[in-house]
């Protein structure tokens, strides 16, 4: 049965709980709704879904700050629908109702997500198409392979910034700071990469008192970015988005490239968070990622499902009346995409255990129109992170009970507060080099053949390897298949090399041992 909002005439007044009810702090409001905020929401988001999905089905009334009334989306193909019909509910907040008549107040704490900008996000139709098109464009001409060589040269300099202690925040030290070093290089400032900048970007998303402050200063960096970028155009996405045919102006281009700067930096930072947890926390989990029966693109995917970097986003306004999970929906009304809340629906995944790994038919970047256009780059910054850092530390294991974990939530999500783990400490590597040299085994005959490069953790206290000369064969070979680009980290390709090749009689010797060993010889 639909229960009414509090604004709507019929709403049963009978259900707001006395003064001495228990249900006072436990996330009841008015009209009997649940808060979608608070204590109870924070401390177990996954069980207020439940119960969510227990009392209304799929589509469920909730309460965001200040009790304004909104749609909670439970069912995945319920948000599915949502997500791909946007002449049903749009993205354009200005259709909210409690806007319109004054129910929600310019500094709401949920002001930097909804208030209306005019950037893609917050548009349909025609006016989507043009700047979405700007940012998917911009998003097609990033260099994947440099990417993850920036990301693997980041993960090393982080990583030799806590080597040596034998104990690391890998929350604060580590998941939180690299997605914004990368991030900053992508879009062109990374000289504004430090600490109030990934404090501000944390902040903004949260709900807090001083949310409105943190936008107002990552706006202001990107401006002054934007600004510059117009007199010195460079080789970034911040130039690409300002050279575009779309011709986006100033506001436009400065308020896209928050979009994506904020949106690319929480999500991945959640994401690296959360593989690391489960990591560090399921033996089962841990066991098949270093067994090799897991590799870090699956685990990464599994943890797209079980814990998604957002756990929903805000929001959806619809057009017109409708009707969806069986919920009548009145024109201006709030909704939310439940993205966690889809991944755990029971009509498409009956069983939680079940091994998800290598499946994407997971809601962790939405869908539709609006579908997270920079998830590859998302994907590419926790693959290559983890793996970096996995490489480097291999022993590392938790350094508290799982129990003393604390997670601070709002209504997007639901952020690691710490992650502390112990380690060997060592030395410091090149942060120029890939984490492992990859180099073979001196016994090695010509005629063996390696399938892949095998990666070993650094011996404790030994002092950085150089660089190995670029005209050798064998680790520097290594080196290059590692590195994915042919070329040493951090230095210039030497013009007309060919990298020596194996001799010609290097066929006839594989023969002969292959027919000794078949003769029995």
């Amino acid at each position: 049965m639909t229960t009414p909002f509090p604004y709507e005439s019929g709403a049963a007044q009978g259900s707001f709980p006395p003064p001495e009810c228990p249900a006072h702090g436990l996330g009841i409001g008015p009209g009997g709704l649940r808060r979608f905020y608070g204590p109870e929401a924070e401390r177990d988001p996954h069980g207020l879904y439940e119960k969510l999905r227990a009392e209304h089905g799929t589509v469920a009334p909730v309460l965001l700050h200040g009790d304004v009334p909104a749609w909670l989306v439970l069912g995945h193909s319920e948000n599915l629908h949502m997500t791909r019909t946007p002449s049903q509910f749009s993205r354009d907040s200005r259709r909210w109702r409690a806007l319109q008549d004054g129910s929600v107040a310019p500094d709401h704490p949920l002001a930097p997500i909804f208030t209306w900008q005019p950037i893609c996000v917050f548009a349909d139709g025609a006016t989507h198409e043009r700047q979405r098109g700007a940012v998917t464009d911009s998003m097609g001409r990033i260099d994947t392979r440099g990417v993850r060589r920036h990301v693997n040269r980041y993960s090393n300099r982080l990583v030799n910034d806590f080597c040596q202690e034998g104990r690391v925040d890998l929350v604060s030290q580590f998941a939180e700071r690299l997605p914004m070093m990368v991030m900053c290089a992508i879009i062109g400032m990374p000289e504004e990469y430090n600490d109030r900048m990934v404090q501000a970007a944390r902040d903004m998303t949260r709900g807090t008192a001083t949310a409105v402050a943190s936008n107002a200063y990552v706006l202001e960096a990107l401006t002054r970015l934007v600004q510059r970028r117009r007199r010195e155009p460079a080789d970034d996405f911040a130039t690409w988005l300002i050279e575009h045919p779309a011709r986006m102006n100033d506001q436009e281009v400065s308020e896209h490239l928050r979009l994506i700067l904020i949106a690319s930096y929480e999500a991945t930072a959640n994401l690296i968070a959360n593989v690391l947890r489960m990591v560090l926390t399921d033996p089962r989990f841990r066991a098949r990622l270093s067994g090799g029966h897991m590799t870090v693109p699956e685990a990464v995917e599994q943890t797209l499902w079980d814990e998604p970097p957002f756990t929903a986003v805000f929001g959806r306004w619809a057009v017109g009346d409708t009707e969806l999970g069986g919920k009548q929906i009145k024109a201006g009304d709030a909704l939310i995409v439940g993205i966690a809340p889809a991944n755990t629906d029971p009509i498409v995944r009956p069983d939680l255990n079940a091994d998800m790994a290598g499946n994407r038919a997971h809601l962790a970047f939405s869908g539709g129109p609006h579908e997270c256009p920079g998830q590859d780059i998302g994907r590419a910054i926790a693959d290559v992170g983890v793996d970096a850092l996995l490489m480097r530390l291999p022993d590392l294991e938790l350094a508290v009970d799982e129990g003393e974990l604390k997670w601070v939530g709002n209504i997007m999500g639901r952020h690691l507060v710490e992650l502390p783990a112990d380690f060997a400490a060592r030395a410091p590597q090149d942060d120029r080099e890939p984490p492992s040299m990859g180099k073979p085994s001196a016994q090695r005959q010509d005629w063996e053949v390696q399938s892949t490069v095998r990666h070993t953790a650094p011996t404790p206290g030994r002092p950085p390897v150089p660089a190995p000369a670029p005209a050798t064969t064998g680790a520097s070979a290594m080196t290059a298949v590692v590195d994915g680009t042919g070329s040493t980290p951090g230095a210039q390709p030497a013009m007309g090399h060919i990298p020596q090749q194996r001799g010609r009689s290097a066929p006839v010797r594989l023969w002969r041992v292959v027919s000794r060993w078949w003769s029995g010889d």
